[in-house]
């Protein structure tokens, strides 16, 4: 991921130009980023139906496709497979190789998925053409609209005016300094790939320590708000969309607090070359205010923008879509088939046990698959009680580590954290996660 071009907020942040309180550039700040939060944050009633607008739009465009949707999302698995062979991406080192060829996997499996082909253990209901028609034609359009609108929440300086605020929380809370809030955000509303490009470059320009950057790439780069509206359909939690998203963000930080503290995370290597220097006292308004500015005023034009957000999408679009087919698939057949992720899940059921929790034992294991890809809890509990299905939703967000994308891409940084310690991480993520997702779910069911 690290080849991958900087987003436009940070490529305008590391120009000098100040931004004047005219106009144009207040438009930019305020006008600009409230019209993204209202297609991110805002739900509205449509014909019945109640969810963001974002997620009517690509309600309403799948069903303009129709059958076309399968030969579109079939199109980009097969582009996204070859892509890493066409670059020269998959020799770059062995995690490269695997995933590229589990790619081609996964664009074999999208050809069985929309023909029907291949045998029926294949071809249940909860297999392929779960994957495909439920989840992967969702993602690939989602992600790629998603991402024309994510312009106007990452690049016209909101994060940076909600960051300056943010600085005096980040240190004692999550021990991190205050512009990494920028890369906690643009996780969360962008995707972990800008958050980890953001992180890997922070991280060599000497502006982060190793510990630093370890914790925010296990910590604060989960997947964005547009995969989390997958999660919700997928769960039938849209009703609740903001509950769901905003305590998902609450658990998901409050997890990173405790994770920073205790091992792997808390030995690692504390030094930054170029630490963050405070902001002076009583200037934090002003401070956020110009900084917000500043952005607004260096970035690119709208139209240059959203063309650049929407090759990052199509881009992240190519990269995920044939994992899901190939991953995803190897998940669900472990899970259906095997008792691989059952006995996984006997190591969090005391987590789930403890609430006297119906289908405590279904929560565990399918929280246990996550570890192999982001979904599959979703997947698995889809028609499970309230509670569970919220507790399932929070985890496969919050746990934040996953084999089929997010873990490949912090192995692809510079950051000095191996494959062992990023599993040790993903389990304490996932107890501590189950913990406190388990009695908001309760509190919510009412």
């Amino acid at each position: 991921m690290s080849s991958r071009n900087e987003p436009a907020s940070a490529q305008a942040s590391t120009k000098q130009v100040s931004g004047q309180p005219n106009a144009a550039n207040i438009w930019r700040l305020l006008g600009l980023s409230a019209i993204g939060i209202f297609i991110f944050f805002v739900p509205i009633t449509l014909e019945g139906k109640t969810s963001i607008p974002l997620d009517h739009m690509v309600g309403y465009l799948r069903g303009v496709l129709g059958p076309v949707a399968g030969y579109y999302a079939l199109a980009m698995i097969w582009v996204g497979a070859a892509y890493p062979f066409v670059t020269g991406q998959w020799k770059t080192n062995t995690t490269e190789m695997v995933f590229s060829l589990l790619k081609v996997l996964g664009a074999l499996t999208a050809v069985l998925a929309l023909t029907g082909w291949g045998p029926d253990a294949l071809q249940s209901k909860d297999m392929l053409p779960f994957l495909f028609n439920k989840l992967v034609i969702s993602v690939g359009l989602i992600v790629p609209i998603g991402a024309v609108f994510l312009a106007l929440l990452v690049s016209y300086g909101l994060l940076e005016f909600i960051g300056v605020f943010l600085q005096p929380v980040m240190r004692p809370i999550w021990k991190t300094p205050g512009r990494s809030a920028i890369d906690a955000v643009a996780s969360f509303v962008g995707s972990y790939s800008i958050g980890l490009l953001i992180t890997n470059r922070v991280y060599k320009a000497g502006q982060y320590s190793a510990r630093e950057a370890a914790v925010i790439a296990t910590g604060f780069s989960t997947v964005s708000a547009t995969f989390m509206i997958i999660v919700a359909k997928t769960l039938n939690l849209m009703e609740i969309w903001n509950q769901y998203f905003w305590l998902t963000l609450a658990i998901t930080f409050v997890v990173t607090a405790i994770t920073v503290r205790i091992p792997p995370l808390s030995g690692m290597d504390d030094h930054a070359r170029d630490p963050e220097p405070e902001v002076p006292s009583g200037q934090r308004v002003r401070t956020a205010w110009q900084s917000g500015l500043d952005v607004a005023h260096n970035a690119p034009g709208l139209l240059e923008n959203v063309k650049l957000n929407f090759r990052e999408g199509l881009l992240m679009t190519l990269s995920i879509l044939p994992s899901i087919m190939s991953v995803g698939l190897i998940g669900l057949l472990l899970a259906k088939y095997t008792p691989v992720f059952d006995w996984v899940g006997y190591i969090f059921y005391p987590f789930t046990a403890i609430f006297g929790l119906d289908g405590a034992m279904e929560l565990a294991k399918a929280s246990a698959t996550g570890l192999a890809e982001m979904f599959l809890p979703a997947l698995l509990l889809g028609d499970a009680d309230m509670v569970v299905r919220f507790a399932a939703g929070v985890v496969s967000v919050s746990g934040v580590l996953f084999f089929s994308a997010s873990i490949p891409c912090i192995l692809s940084t510079e950051i000095p954290i191996g494959v062992g310690r990023l599993v040790v991480v993903w389990f304490l993520r996932v107890a501590l996660s189950l913990l406190l997702a388990i009695p908001a779910g309760m509190l919510i069911a009412g």
